[in-house]
């Protein structure tokens, strides 16, 4: 099952997914070809569907997942965010977590991620190494910050281009990890980094994450800032930031203008609703981008978003578009599972150039969700009731194989070599 569109759902009962020997999907069957001379994998009544994308995540946040929850976004992030990500000048420290949210990330379905690590490059680095060894591919940046992020955590503005430097150079040895420039956001950025980082971003063909319009404290002190920009998107604009598949998370508070000025240039909103719920920021309109033509993903954006796992991230944001279905006293449509999960799917496999689902020619990208494991229902199931249920209910436990990049590099199947019989999954 696969959503190729934010408004289908796609079931072939006794689907057949053919790969190349590199991995790569060569087609989409509704059955196993008979007489096959080829290696089969069997997942028997499984259900096979694309991987999650989590297109916006802090991975020096993950040891302080589930903390300082009632405290607004700038309290939050001077009394818990920058004394944690300080501790990641520790190499040792850096590698025994990184380890371990790469191994969580992987064995709960996530194959893509937009990430954000510290400004450390040796920490950087490490946690590139760590999701390679899992399985996880996509994109890294090392933070930019040279101001208010107080005395813990800061840069000058030479060091963060030197260390830039540094980090790209030994980007080159990773297959599967790729650089991302990732100017925090504006306010820890001085005009000087950020005109550098844009210069550099047209130099070298480097993507583009940062932050836009999560919370009305940060707005009033990018105003502040920027007394010259009249709006939060254009601090990034007049520095080259603003651009076809630039990442912004959040845009809770973007305003029509700011909204066309996404779509217009192509820039991905990366939607956290647990985060922007946990810190009070706001409920994004996603409804509103996406009527309007925004590319929107989604992200578990730990750790002001608590869960990691993105079928819980997916349903999140169907809770937060509820809230706004109930604000507006239904005028404002909420998203449906099938559209939710497109988001966290299809919609962020798309950024990598894989879009339509399972996509063909591109390398498979996939998770295996043995249903079973859950309580008996009163009835059979039809496939969208259980693909519904596998969205609220699935855990690692649950995900019996995943594949990343034309490799399974989690559990495994009956492998039968030789020939299909027209009945295998």
């Amino acid at each position: 099952m696969y959503s190729p569109t934010l408004s289908e759902l796609k079931t072939l009962p006794h689907g057949a997914l053919v790969l190349d020997e590199g991995g790569v999907l060569r087609d989409v069957l509704p059955h196993a070809p008979a007489g096959a001379d080829a290696e089969v994998h069997d997942y028997g009544d499984a259900l096979v569907m694309p991987s999650f994308v989590d297109m916006h995540l802090h991975a020096p946040q993950y040891p302080m997942l589930g903390m300082g929850m009632d405290l607004p976004l700038m309290d939050w992030l001077n009394t818990y965010t920058f004394r944690t990500e300080a501790r990641f000048a520790d190499a040792d420290y850096a590698r025994r977590t990184y380890r371990r949210l790469a191994r969580e990330l992987i064995t709960g379905g996530t194959t893509r991620v937009c990430m954000f690590s510290s400004l450390h490059t040796d920490a950087t680095l490490i946690l590139m190494e760590e999701l390679e060894r899992a399985g996880v591919t996509g994109y890294v940046g090392k933070v930019n910050m040279d101001r208010n992020s107080g005395d813990a955590l800061r840069e000058t503005t030479e060091q963060s281009k030197r260390e830039t430097l540094r980090w790209l150079d030994a980007c080159a040895d990773f297959r599967h990890i790729r650089p991302i420039l990732t100017p925090r956001f504006t306010p820890s950025c001085t005009d000087d980094l950020m005109a550098w980082l844009g210069a550099l971003a047209e130099e070298r063909g480097l993507y583009v994450q940062s932050h836009l319009s999560e919370n009305g404290g940060e707005i009033a002190l990018v105003k502040e800032l920027h007394p010259d920009c009249s709006q939060y998107w254009e601090t990034y604009a007049k520095y080259g930031l603003w651009k076809d598949h630039t990442v912004m998370a959040h845009c809770v508070h973007s305003d029509a203008r700011e909204r066309e000025a996404l779509r217009r240039h192509n820039v991905v909103v990366a939607h956290c609703a647990g985060s922007n719920i946990n810190i009070c920021s706001g409920v994004a309109p996603v409804r509103t981008m996406l009527d309007e033509g925004v590319w929107v993903t989604l992200g578990s954006d730990i750790a002001g978003g608590a869960q990691l796992a993105m079928n819980r991230v997916i349903t999140m944001s169907i809770r937060a578009s509820k809230i706004l279905h109930m604000k507006t006293d239904g005028e404002t449509a909420f998203l449906t599972v099938n559209e939710a999960y497109y988001l966290g799917s299809t919609a962020g496999h798309r950024y990598f150039g894989a879009d339509g689902g399972f996509a063909v020619g591109q390398p498979l990208h996939a998770i295996v969700v043995d249903d079973s494991v859950f309580a008996e229902p009163v009835r059979p199931l039809d496939l969208r009731e259980r693909f519904e249920r596998s969205i609220y209910l699935m855990d690692p436990g649950a995900i019996c194989a995943v594949w990343s990049d034309g490799r399974q590099v989690v559990g495994g199947a009956p492998v039968v070599p030789g020939k299909g019989d027209g009945n295998n999954n």
